[in-house]
């Protein structure tokens, strides 16, 4: 990956507040939202003994890596694709790779940094212990930041034009946010449905991360699936995917 290409595509990030505020911002402005309802900051029996808030900051964690995957980053590259930038560069001694590459790498970084700042503001804001068991915890997070980058390329890959990205993007957007929890916690859900949304990509991710925060293991079987998705994602990306 060139370190030219990088800087280029962070300066243009940096250019887009629509981004900066959907990916960086809103899933810890819907958390402070949600943590200044009082019932939310009552513990609850029926989540074992946790607070609605303490189990929305996974969700908050989780919704900025979705957004970025499945509504921005397509929508990106699919503009370089459509104004024929990646074919340009495609006879420069840049190659498109090393555009893709850095696509990921501003995408997932602010994904994380967005994870964080959910993170930092549940525990300052609202007192929302960090995760027992960090370790795992850390790994699930990366899993799912890169399950999401590969379901993005997919969507970059299927996309002609970037209204079709749009479309695609969005039409998978809305389930991952009910698989991660956003209108239903996990926790809430009857056995059969997270069990099915166990096996779902997003799913599997707010899994990992409730068991990380409460001190155990994620489970090798929702990491697992996290591994499993970012190889079928990554190779079907691969395959599908088009540089003009």
């Amino acid at each position: 990956m060139s370190t030219a290409v990088l800087k280029t595509e962070v300066r243009l990030f940096r250019r887009e507040p629509g981004a900066i505020f959907w990916i960086l911002l809103f899933p810890t402005l819907l958390l402070v939202i949600l943590g200044s309802i009082p019932s939310f900051r009552d513990h609850q029996a029926d989540l074992g003994g946790l607070r609605t808030i303490d189990v929305y900051v996974p969700v908050a964690v989780l919704l900025g890596m979705i957004v970025g995957g499945l509504q921005s980053m397509p929508q990106t590259l699919t503009g370089y694709r459509e104004r024929g930038i990646l074919r340009r560069m495609a006879t420069t001694p840049v190659r498109p790779s090393a555009l893709l590459s850095a696509q990921m790498v501003v995408y997932g970084g602010a994904a994380l940094a967005s994870a964080l700042l959910a993170l930092a503001v549940g525990r300052l804001g609202f007192d929302v212990r960090l995760p027992k068991q960090p370790l795992g915890y850390v790994l699930a997070l990366l899993l799912a930041v890169l399950a999401a980058l590969a379901l993005g390329s997919v969507v970059s890959a299927l996309s002609r034009t970037t209204k079709i990205a749009g479309a695609i993007g969005s039409a998978v957007f809305f389930p991952s946010m009910f698989c991660v929890g956003v209108w239903l916690p996990t926790q809430s859900m009857p056995d059969l449905m997270a069990r099915i949304v166990g096996y779902t990509p997003f799913g599997a991710a707010a899994q990992a991360l409730n068991r990380a925060a409460a001190g155990h293991w994620p489970g090798w079987g929702h990491l697992g699936v996290l591994a499993m998705w970012i190889l079928l994602l990554t190779g079907a990306a691969s395959r599908w995917f088009r540089w003009e």
